[in-house]
């Protein structure tokens, strides 16, 4: 399904292949020979989501940009790119040849150099750049610039290092104290209502 979305409607290049049931909202881009399989949703909000010449968005994945900070935060798949089933891709740029394995998470603004890979289950987190070829072991989290790859077991390293990434303002401008969850969520439920409210007037193109 192809919907219109703030003044903008996805292109979809003639030898890419979108199934039925995927969902394309906004200033999506999918380039030559592409392929975004069935129950993929790609969101521009009001930013733009690109998927280079052959990349693979598998089943389920979702792939979402926002404008809702001081920088635009567009997706950005490059060529030869896969991304796996159920993985989600927030605000980010994967490289060339890059790999997600299944239920994979990148969040925005992290940067994935040509051909990195993010194993099963792993996080790439805001802020975060992945040289190229850096491998992301399963179930971990790879974290900042330059990387660190934390396993779940390092718990209290892990919080640290994301109260560093800033992610609340990287993702949605919400720069409220760290301490302060309360607030700080209901901010960001906020901002993501606020952001959501324009799908009032999308219309179905396709």
């Amino acid at each position: 399904m192809l919907i219109r979305h703030r003044d903008a409607e996805p292109f979809v290049d003639p030898t890419a292949w979108v199934a039925p049931n995927a969902t394309l909202v906004g200033d999506v881009r999918v380039g030559p020979g592409a392929r975004v399989l069935y129950g993929a949703v790609l969101d521009a909000e009001g930013s733009r989501v690109e998927v280079g010449e052959s990349a693979i968005v598998s089943e389920h994945a979702v792939l979402r940009a926002t404008a809702v900070t001081d920088a635009d935060t567009p997706v950005s798949v490059g060529h030869h790119a896969f991304i796996g089933p159920h993985a989600t891709v927030l605000g980010a740029t994967v490289g060339q040849c890059a790999y997600l394995a299944a239920q994979t998470t990148v969040l925005h603004r992290a940067v994935l150099g040509a051909g990195a890979s993010v194993a099963v289950g792993a996080l790439v987190h805001a802020r975060t750049l992945l040289p190229d070829e850096f491998f992301v072991p399963p179930h971990t989290t790879a974290i900042g610039d330059p990387v660190r790859v934390l396993s779940p077991d390092r718990a209290d390293e892990l919080a640290e290092a994301i109260r560093d990434t800033e992610f609340a303002d990287a993702a949605f401008g919400v720069r409220t104290e760290w301490t302060d969850r309360v607030t700080r969520y209901r901010q960001v439920a906020e901002v993501r209502a606020a952001e959501y409210a324009a799908h009032v007037d999308d219309t179905v193109v396709v």
